[in-house]
């Protein structure tokens, strides 16, 4: 029998004004932007509504921005549809996401933790300075060799941070590391290699200064058994368990995200309709490069609820 799986977007798919159309049209997602504002403290709704683009995109900010209009998104769409989806899966920070879809974690607490991990990720790149890049047109093992041959020439640091599709692959470390991979990579063949507008290098070793931090507030928040299988970055495959999901919630900090793996492991299990929820369409467009045989839709704002 096919099955549905709902996907979560995580950092880069922020845009000033998400949300607000929602705000306006449903009184679910005016309750949760309220909620959200008394939570942290701020009026984060105004952020994203009329915020500058500068200050959405520091990732302390977008990090919590994502994970409300996500939420938002999924708690308006489940207020239209009863059916519950086979499994749900979030790209990085789309994880927190995916855990409160999955009954995981409540909507307040994944809040307060995705702020603490923005917060945590800023201080990071403060700590130890890198970016990332994306590699255009090479395969996986291709960037993995690049990544290696970069880091024996500095000693530095850079690895894959996000499988995101055949031929679209992220690198993260350190700039000068970084730098010398990207050049590596264009000799290897890439079409195109583009470095990120972010300040941190994630899901590289340079998040280790955090670690420790991140996981005391892990351990705070009380989690439950997810009742939707969770595919998780870091194995691709389903959390199990509470102590599987606070472990991967910490490793993922430093590990790469497995989004390819993840997609074809859904599809194994006979999903056959991937519904990303949140702003933009980031996840649907990796769908079409990793499966086209699948349906892929986003839902995004009003009109794409309706």
């Amino acid at each position: 029998m096919s099955q549905t799986a709902f996907l979560f977007p995580g950092q880069g798919s922020q845009y000033v004004g998400m949300g607000q159309d929602l705000y306006e049209a449903h009184p679910d997602a005016r309750a949760l932007f309220d909620q959200a504002d008394k939570v942290l403290g701020f009026a984060l709704s105004d952020l994203c509504f009329n915020g500058s683009g500068e200050t959405l995109n520091d990732t302390i900010n977008t990090q919590p921005a994502i994970f409300v209009t996500s939420v938002v998104l999924l708690r308006v769409l489940e207020s239209d549809r009863s059916q519950a989806p086979g499994f749900v899966a979030g790209h990085s920070l789309g994880e927190y996401s995916a855990l409160v879809a999955a009954g995981a974690i409540d909507f307040a607490a994944g809040l307060q933790l995705v702020r603490e991990r923005g917060r945590l990720m800023k201080e990071a790149g403060e700590r130890s300075p890198g970016g990332m890049a994306a590699v255009l047109g090479l395969e996986a093992e291709a960037v993995d060799q690049v990544c290696r041959q970069a880091r024996e020439e500095t000693g530095g640091v850079i690895q894959v941070a996000n499988y995101n599709s055949p031929g679209q692959v992220v690198i993260s470390g350190d700039f000068r590391t970084r730098d010398v991979a990207i050049e590596l990579a264009k000799a290897e063949g890439a079409r195109r290699v583009v470095p990120l507008a972010v300040s941190i290098a994630a899901h590289s070793p340079l998040m280790e200064c955090i670690v420790d931090e991140f996981r005391q507030a892990v351990e705070a928040v009380e989690f439950r058994k997810p009742t939707v299988p969770v595919v998780a970055n870091v194995s691709a495959v389903p959390l199990e368990s509470i102590e599987a999901i606070r472990e991967e919630l910490v490793q993922q900090l430093t590990s790469p995200v497995r989004w390819v793996e993840s997609v074809r492991y859904m599809i194994g299990q006979g999903v056959a309709e991937f519904v990303e929820i949140g702003p933009k369409d980031v996840l649907t467009k990796l769908m079409r490069r990793i499966d086209k045989s699948v349906q892929a839709m986003s839902v995004g704002d009003a009109t794409a609820v309706e």
